[in-house]
């Protein structure tokens, strides 16, 4: 299983914006063969004194993937282009942390 931590930074203002995009293209990566799981979070509140919240323009994406294979397929798929046009413009950062679980 592959693991997949992005952290999105918005345009100060662009994060909902963002965000309705990312909903509008999940159906299509949840159906994609090899994804387990895609899901957008932001800061929890009220947080725990131990948080570092990534603000008001950030949020993660949270995705977990059969293999690495699937992952590259995503990461090459139109629709996931598509998104990235729709959304180039909105955004002031991405930070991608791809993982191998250690169990």
């Amino acid at each position: 299983m592959i693991h997949v931590i992005a952290i999105i930074t918005a345009k100060p203002g662009q994060r909902d914006a963002v965000l309705a995009a990312f909903r509008a293209n999940r159906p299509a990566v949840l159906a994609e063969d090899g994804c387990l799981e895609y899901e957008a979070a932001i800061d929890a509140d009220p947080a725990l004194p131990i948080q570092a919240p990534f603000g008001p323009d950030a949020f993660a994406i949270i995705e977990k993937w059969r293999d690495l294979d699937a992952l590259k397929a995503h990461a090459g798929s139109a629709h996931m282009r598509a998104y990235g046009e729709k959304t180039r413009d909105l955004l002031a950062g991405r930070t991608i942390h791809v993982l191998s679980p250690i169990g």
